[in-house]
């Protein structure tokens, strides 16, 4: 067993590999957040909060960067910051803005969305021209463009720096907003630096609470006129923190720490998805599209599929009808994907 498994699979006894947002504080992050110098982060005093932010702005070449509670205030900031009332966003129709959210953009952002297809993971230049176009005959006009990386609903999809370019031509002048929730699982499996990546988007947000392991937290990171709105707009939105630096701690020992593990992590998912394709052939699922930490598939009786799992001491998620997803990451060692890889085997 690994040391790895130490952390995870030895201690439950149970496989969980419904979200990477599952893992808990490695003993480093609990050290750090133990004797973490604090001070009120509304006014600007954390000492550890702006390290955080400045040491994630610095990794994905931003001005400046914001803490806030929660991914999902992470897109919420920027879709108020960056977007207008009435107006348009394109996104893909599976995007986690567009789909997991309840709705909170049409309540915190007064935007609507242009959805367009995504099944592949891209938001498509041709599609992006288009929505824009269609501000001739009426319709909203396109306010800003938003996009996902690693695109969850695909499987884990990243983008390529090629794609992201033709996107971002195809935008314009309209800014753009990076869902870069897993953005260092991107980095990693493609082996490109994350500025580099992120340099195609006006903003960008990470989270430092899925494979990262932090306990909470994530970033938003953009110009710096950009990101002093969003702090308002954290504020109205009931996401101003205190002494946060007991948490940002951690997130620091997240992103010096936990990032080039990553590969790990991908590497298992790869074996999932093997497994997977030659148990359910027809279920979508084709390995060498696998590159993260993702794995998306339609079995032929998917609720029968999680309730065998964790029968078996395996724990899967849906996140959409028929789609079930296995998502690897720290606490789960190379036992728990050989009990995995068995049970799978069985699965009706």
């Amino acid at each position: 067993m690994t040391a790895h498994g130490a952390h995870g699979t030895a201690r439950t006894g149970i496989v969980d590999l419904r979200s990477d947002t599952v893992t808990r504080p490695t003993p480093q992050m609990r050290r750090a957040m133990a004797s973490a110098e604090v001070g009120d982060d509304g006014f600007g005093e954390d000492p550890t909060v702006r390290s955080l932010e400045e040491v994630y702005a610095a990794r994905v070449g931003k001005d400046a960067a914001l803490y806030v509670p929660s991914g999902t205030m992470a897109n919420q900031v920027a879709l108020r910051v960056l977007g207008e009332a009435g107006g348009a966003v394109v996104a893909g129709r599976t995007q986690h803005v567009v789909a997991y959210e309840f709705g909170a953009a049409a309540r915190n952002a007064a935007v609507q969305f242009h959805t367009v297809p995504d099944d592949d993971g891209i938001v498509h230049p041709d599609d992006i021209r288009r929505a824009i176009d269609l501000a001739v005959y009426h319709q909203p006009a396109v306010c800003l463009v938003c996009v996902e990386n690693t695109h969850m609903a695909a499987g884990g999809v990243p983008w390529t720096l090629e794609a992201l370019g033709a996107m971002r031509a195809a935008a314009g002048a309209l800014p753009v907003h990076m869902d870069g929730a897993r953005l260092f699982n991107a980095a990693v499996a493609t082996g490109v630096d994350p500025a580099a990546i992120t340099a195609h988007a006006t903003t960008v947000m990470s989270c430092l609470s899925k494979g990262l392991c932090a306990p909470v937290g994530s970033l938003l990171a953009g110009p710096a006129d950009v990101i002093e709105r969003g702090r308002l707009e954290r504020k109205r939105l009931g996401g101003a923190m205190r002494q946060a630096g007991v948490i940002a701690a951690a997130g620091l020992v997240a992103l010096t720490t936990m990032v080039d593990r990553l590969a790990e992590d991908h590497a298992r998912a790869r074996r999932l998805a093997a497994a997977v394709a030659e148990r359910w052939p027809a279920a979508g699922v084709d390995p060498d599209r696998v590159q993260t930490n993702l794995v998306v598939f339609r079995p032929p009786e998917p609720l029968g599929v999680i309730d065998f799992l964790a029968r078996s001491g395996v724990l899967a998620d849906m996140v959409a009808p028929g789609a079930v997803r296995l998502v690897t990451h720290f606490d789960v060692d190379d036992e728990g994907i050989e009990r995995t890889l068995v049970a799978i085997a069985k699965a009706p």
